[in-house]
């Protein structure tokens, strides 16, 4: 044990001396007398506010719980975002310094520079097209699944165990998923045995191993499987909660008067829960917007499979090109608005119709 010791104290401990815990200790220190700064300012804030009288008093006290919220998200929303932005609309280039000759950056003005590359240039179009492939159709079969899956598991035998069954990919992050999926489901080997599962069935058929990965523009959707399978549980559980709020006397109702199964579904089941879909679709549709972990998990965009997210990041900070990254994120911003539009939009109708 001593010998352990001993050898552990040899090892190199790079970054953790004496400085670097002293440095470690300021910060937490500083940290901790920001917190109760924070602390006191709220608290003596709100004694102040509730020592008002009068009319006011419900006032005042609104203005002083409200103000720190929209304070914070200014700083930490609003702000970010105008920044972005401008920053979509300018260029960064090295200009030497005219007294030290020292090469420094500076911002120019491009106007719509960044956003003409994006939607010219093959590589970014090709992208763009990419993500708007996603959103198409993994909402689609996300929901599409999850609502055939909730409506033929119903009241059916073994029920919570099946429902349980498709939601556990929630339980599991897009890295993990990202390789679950690349290393045992489309693993490929260009000579020996196939170990990825799909391969090695092809093989029992006779068919020769397939690069799913690389090949294109199949490999697009094979990935999109994958972001597939995580949220039609989400989808299933959603759906299948609302459907079982549908009044049963409605069906039963509907029964008695001949309606079969699939007219009762298109008919009942479908506008009672129409609301509850809309809410499904642009949920996922805004996360898949937001995709980059499988994309840069198992292809880090080649093999033409790159998307918004994750060509903003290489742009942003491999590549050392934030305005065009910064342009990227507006348009992918622009693209969640529609959603958003649409989803308030149907709501608002459903609510209007109760």
């Amino acid at each position: 044990m001593a010998g352990f010791h001993e050898g552990w104290q040899a090892l190199p401990q790079s970054g953790l001396d004496a400085q670097f815990w002293s440095t470690q200790g300021s910060n937490l220190l500083l940290g901790a007398v920001a917190i109760v700064a924070f602390i006191a300012v709220v608290a003596l804030v709100m004694f102040g506010a509730d020592l008002v009288k009068g009319r006011i008093r419900d006032k005042v006290q609104l203005v002083v719980l409200i103000t720190p919220v929209l304070l914070l998200l200014a700083i930490g929303l609003v702000y970010p975002a105008i920044d972005t932005v401008w920053l979509s609309f300018t260029e960064i280039v090295k200009q030497p310094d005219p007294v030290t000759g020292i090469n420094t950056e500076v911002t120019n003005f491009v106007g719509l520079s960044n956003y003409t590359y994006a939607f010219t240039d093959p590589t970014m179009l090709r992208t763009i097209i990419n993500t708007v492939v996603w959103i198409i159709l993994v909402p689609l079969l996300s929901t599409g699944v999850g609502l055939a899956y909730a409506v033929f598991i119903d009241r059916a035998k073994g029920e919570k165990t099946l429902k349980s069954l498709v939601f556990m990919p929630m339980a599991i992050s897009f890295v993990g998923a990202s390789v679950i999926w690349g290393s045992i489901m489309y693993d490929y080997n260009e000579t020996g045995s196939q170990t990825g599962m799909l391969n090695a069935l092809l093989g029992v058929f006779g068919i020769g191993p397939i690069n799913f990965l690389a090949t294109e523009p199949w490999n697009t959707f094979f990935l999109i499987v994958i972001l597939t399978w995580i949220q039609t549980g989400f989808a299933m559980v959603i759906i299948s909660a609302a459907i079982k709020g549908v009044p049963p006397e409605i069906n039963e109702a509907a029964s008695l008067d001949g309606a079969n199964a699939w007219q009762r579904f298109w008919s009942i089941t479908i506008p009672s829960i129409r609301g509850t879909l809309v809410v499904v679709l642009t949920t996922i549709t805004i996360a898949t917007l937001k995709v980059y972990d499988i994309v840069r998990t198992l292809t880090q965009g080649r093999y033409n499979t790159d998307v918004v997210a994750n060509k903003m990041y290489v742009l942003s900070f491999v590549e050392q090109r934030e305005p065009l990254g910064a342009a990227l994120a507006v348009i992918l911003f622009i693209f969640v608005i529609p959603v958003v539009i649409y989803n308030v939009r149907s709501l608002q109708k459903v609510k209007e119709t109760r």
